[in-house]
């Protein structure tokens, strides 16, 4: 059985349990789960070991609990809203320099720690909403340079990378941006499904 471990902030945590790795929170890993276990029943272990909140040193901070200890086969990052976004509330963001090196740093140990290990880095994405609209310009501004920061940590490590901002922003030509997240970050049901297809296509190419 092999190992396919989600892991990012609070939209990959998805009110997860702490406690039973089944429960797997209402978000995209447990839709991913859903789909997998489906087409391919006991060959997959699904864990999801998103943390609300964190920002990418928050994610290297925890690296051998939440990643080595787990030999993943397969791994997929989702981070990088909060990294702007905690600046903005209380200045405690990390700038895209930061960023970038610390994102670096921590490919690079999993990799020496787990070498064949195949990793995909989701693309940090928003829309309009309560929580992004009322600082709008420095929103998008900073998530599309952390955006552009993970897309070269992908380029440089030859990882798997997963664009979702133009998903979303096409989503949203569709559908108001608050049919896709509840607030400009947190994706609804629809919103999770969209991350979910495209991850689904994203691991076509790597199992």
């Amino acid at each position: 059985m092999q190992t396919v471990l989600f892991q990012g902030d609070s939209i990959t945590d998805a009110d997860r349990s702490r406690d039973w790795d089944a429960r797997r929170g209402i978000g995209y890993p447990h839709l991913i789960s859903a789909q997998l276990g489906y087409d391919a029943p006991g060959q997959y272990r699904l864990v999801n070991r998103g943390v609300s909140g964190d920002r990418v040193v928050d994610l290297y901070a925890r690296i051998k609990r939440d990643c080595i200890n787990l030999k993943p086969d397969f791994m997929s990052i989702l981070i990088g809203v909060n990294d702007v976004w905690h600046e903005i509330g209380d200045q405690n963001g990390v700038d895209t320099d930061k960023y970038e090196r610390v994102y670096g740093m921590y490919i690079e140990e999993i990799r020496e720690q787990v070498p064949d290990v195949k990793i995909m880095i989701l693309e940090p994405f928003l829309t309009h909403g309560a929580a992004t609209d009322p600082h709008w310009d420095y929103f998008s501004t900073e998530v599309a340079e952390r955006a552009a920061a993970a897309k070269r940590v992908a380029q440089k490590y030859s990882l798997t990378f997963v664009p979702l901002q133009a998903r979303f922003d096409a989503a949203c030509e569709k559908q108001p941006p608050e049919y896709w997240t509840d607030d400009g970050v947190h994706p609804t049901a629809f919103g999770h499904e969209l991350i979910s297809r495209a991850w689904l296509e994203a691991f076509e190419t790597l199992r």
